[in-house]
């Protein structure tokens, strides 16, 4: 099954680079981000069972992990919409 979607936007509004880097797909082109990728989610990964071991369950624990997932995603948006050197 292939998703259609019907673009309805605006098209009085210029293009806005900055939307556009935000929404756009960014694929990890190069082996060296697939490498840093992976890294990122494995140190997480690290962390959160750390998290788990050292952080009573209950609303501390669940927002530590919530935030560490947040900063996963936005550490790999980084190096997605960005070059890394």
């Amino acid at each position: 099954m292939k998703l259609e979607y019907k673009n309805e936007v605006d098209n009085e509004l210029p293009i806005d680079p900055d939307l556009e880097k935000r929404f756009n797909f960014h694929p990890a082109n190069t082996d060296e981000k697939k490498e840093i990728h992976e890294a990122v989610r494995g140190v997480c990964k690290d962390v959160a069972y750390f998290i788990k071991r050292n952080v009573p369950p209950g609303r501390e624990q669940a927002l530590a992990l919530t935030h560490l997932e947040d900063a996963m995603f936005w550490a790999n948006a980084g190096i997605a919409r960005n070059n890394v050197e």
